[in-house]
Formats: structure tokens, sequence, C-alpha cells
């Protein structure tokens, strides 16, 4: 069992929502990015989920594209990125990371060898924004060879076809992207992502993940209330950009566990 399904599986048995924080490898600084992965599981994050720095980041909104040119700024490739997680993996063999990307660097460095040596790392997951599920079943069946769970994302406008597609392609859980357009975007339509989401249960047993658009507890806990996991991302990088170097470990720990709180206060 991949570490992904088991802590989904631990969190169910308690009647617990999963909690999946997003950070960028490399920001502010590389020095700072394995201790911040420790303090967001210490304060209450389930996964991690860790974003590899692109100089394209088409998906992604303003406060993560800022968040990409900072870690490029220090020469933060998808190598050093494995190396952080082999080094969170010294102190933390239960917690699974979920390395967010595009396609670019792992094709730079060969898929085959991108793989096997996320596998070494101890990477549980690997989304990759820009590969098309119509066209990936060869780096979906490679991910999967090593007990890597490739995460998809779906849409509000992904029609029918396309999401059976993705359920039948992907493993470890669902992310549904809770609104149209990039990361950090609000206006967050809970009845239309809750309604989605009961249309994607029909059609698979994996988990289902939300984000996109959680920046508060408020939106958190609407969230936990139909999904099984809520991913937090652009209010997590923008806590730190906002956030000197003194109290970036303390203010991070501070937003994780007033989501945690949010989060569990849905049953």
């Amino acid at each position: 069992m991949s570490r992904i399904k088991s802590v989904f599986a631990e969190l169910k048995a308690q009647g617990k929502k999963a909690l999946i924080p997003y950070i960028t490898a490399g920001d502010p600084h590389p020095r700072f990015t394995v201790d911040l992965m420790h303090t967001m599981v210490k304060h209450g994050a389930d996964m991690i989920e860790l974003g590899v720095p692109f100089s394209d980041p088409m998906a992604d909104g303003p406060v993560i594209q800022r968040a990409s040119e900072r870690a490029l700024a220090h020469r933060v490739g998808l190598r050093h990125v494995l190396e952080m997680v082999a080094e969170f993996r010294k102190e933390d063999g239960h917690t699974p990371v979920i390395l967010m990307g595009y396609a670019n660097p792992v094709e730079a460095m060969g898929v085959e060898r991108f793989a096997e040596q996320a596998r070494l790392s101890g990477v549980d997951g690997v989304l990759t924004v820009d590969y098309p599920p119509e066209e990936c079943a060869e780096f979906v069946g490679l991910l999967q060879s090593k007990q890597i769970d490739p995460i998809f994302l779906l849409s509000p406008t992904s029609e029918p076809a396309r999401v059976d597609l993705i359920v039948n392609q992907a493993s470890g859980f669902v992310y549904y992207v809770s609104l149209k357009g990039v990361t950090g975007a609000k206006n967050l339509d809970m009845s239309e992502v809750a309604e989605r989401v009961a249309t994607i249960r029909t059609k698979t047993d994996l988990p289902i993940g939300v984000g996109f658009g959680v920046r508060d507890a408020a939106t958190a806990t609407a969230v936990a209330a139909v999904a099984d996991a809520v991913v937090v991302g652009s209010r997590t990088v923008q806590m730190i950009e906002q956030s000197d170097e003194a109290a970036l470990s303390q203010n991070l720990a501070g937003l994780i566990a007033e989501l945690r709180q949010a989060i569990d206060a849905v049953h």
C-alpha cells in the first residue's frame, strides 16, 4: 500500500479529512525547505505538496509564480528538489510527499531517470500539470512501476469522458480544481464544488482533494465538508512571502495549525 493510500485510510478510520499544504521548494531560500516541511507536519499537515520551480508555471497565479522566481534565483532545479525530499525522509518516513510541477524539467532529466530518482528519494506522488492524460499512459505506468501515484487535475470544465479517462489512470487521489483560472483565484462557489465532487464520486473510489481556492479557515471548513482532502497553496506561499526569516517557521506553523483546527471541526 502506498503512503498516500495508507494515510487516507488512517484518516478515514479516524473520521478526519486530510490537510495538504503546498510550498515551492527553494522558497524563500533552499536552506529553509526541509525545515518548513517538518514544521507543517508537526502542526497538522497530513501530506505535503512540494512545488518544483519552473520558469513558466502556467497553472499558477502571481503568488506562486513569484515563489518560483525566488527559488530559481537560487538555481533550485528538479535534482535539488529530489535531494530535499531525501533529506526530509531521513526523519520522516510516514508523511507522503507529492511533487507538483511541469513536464519540461522531467523531460530534461529523462522520464525513466526521474521516476527512479523520485523513488529513491522517497516521493509518493507526482502531479505534472501539462502532461495530458490522453498522452501519458507510458509515464503513468512508469510511475506506478516505482510505487509512485500519478495525480491528475479535474476542473469545473472537465467533460464526462475526460473525467472517466483521468479517474481510470489516477491513483492516490484525484485533485479537483475548485474554480476556473489559476491558483490563488477567489470567488469559490461551494455549491458547485459540492455538486462536482459528488459527480466525481460516482465514477471512482479514490479520495478527492480540492484546491486552488482555499485561502482561510472558513473556506477550508467548507471544502472539508464535501472533500476528503483540503489542498492549500497560494495562502501558504503568501505567508512565506510576507514573513521575515526570523518569523517564517512560526508564522507558517500558526497558519497550518489554524487550518488543521478548521478542518477537524468538520464531522
